[in-house]
């Protein structure tokens, strides 16, 4: 876990949750350049269990009892004051549990590209492609980090690599693989069955035109629930799409947080 700035007055702490199975670097990378431009929010980056520097017992062997884990968390940073919390992929899928269990407990939230549905054959997903590609900004990669680079990128460049690696790759590389195979069990929340029916905090969705991996369709679901939910799917961006699609992704969380701190005041 990683912690920035402290919460002034009639703000308060932001809760990030990164994607399985990266560490807190993914949000970090994408969050911090935004937070630390605003003042009075403080941020904490979670490790989630068995990824990062968190440690997973045996007792975390499904999505439901990482979420167990990550409301003592919460609870625990964060015991009173407003809260927001934003989490990207699966840390999104996350999000949605955690609100489903305590609506009333946060002021805002923040999906990114979430997990909407854990069951990666039930979701509807347009086919990998690639738009940009120079082979040459991954030559040094290993095989392995090169074929998840192709994967996953739909620009491949010099800077995008670069970011890849240092975000997302060093994470997933020293994860628990015991304890990811466990989660990876059973990755389907209870949550998932029973999401929150309305939520009425200033909300953000930032879905991927050209994203492989959760998509962009089934996050339609969530307009309905969420009814102060601005919702923009980009183009030119895949999964990762804060590696791309930088000056978009900054101002719609800018936006996000601008209509949060109004709601607080």
């Amino acid at each position: 876990m990683v912690e920035h700035g402290p919460a002034r007055p009639r703000f308060g702490t932001a809760v990030l949750l990164h994607g399985f199975p990266a560490d807190h670097r993914l949000m970090t990378g994408a969050f911090e350049p935004v937070m630390s431009a605003r003042d009075g929010w403080r941020r904490v980056y979670v490790d989630l269990p068995g990824m990062g520097r968190s440690v997973a017992g045996a007792r975390v062997d499904s999505t439901d009892a990482v979420l167990d884990v990550v409301r003592q968390v919460v609870a625990k940073i964060v015991p009173s004051g407003p809260l927001v919390v934003a989490g990207e992929s699966y840390g999104g899928y996350l999000t949605q549990g955690l609100v489903a269990a305590d609506p009333g407990r946060y002021a805002g939230l923040c999906l990114i590209a979430p997990a909407v549905i854990a069951e990666h054959a039930r979701r509807t997903v347009p086919p990998a492609q690639t738009l940009v590609a120079d082979p040459s900004s991954y030559a040094h990669l290993t095989d392995e980090q090169r074929a998840d680079v192709e994967s996953i990128a739909v620009v491949q460049d010099a800077r995008v690599v670069h970011r890849m690696h240092d975000e997302i790759i060093v994470g997933t590389e020293i994860a628990d693989e015991a304890a990811v195979q466990r989660i990876s069990g059973a990755y389907t929340g209870a949550f998932e069955a029973s999401p929150v029916e309305h939520f009425d905090g200033p909300s953000l969705l930032v879905a991927r035109r050209q994203d492989n991996v959760v998509g962009y369709a089934d996050q339609w679901a969530l307009l309905e629930r969420f009814p102060r939910m601005t919702c923009a799917v980009l183009d030119r961006a895949g999964h990762n799409v804060h590696l791309k699609q930088e000056v978009l992704f900054t101002a719609l969380v800018h936006e996000w947080l601008d209509r949060v701190e109004e709601s607080l005041a």
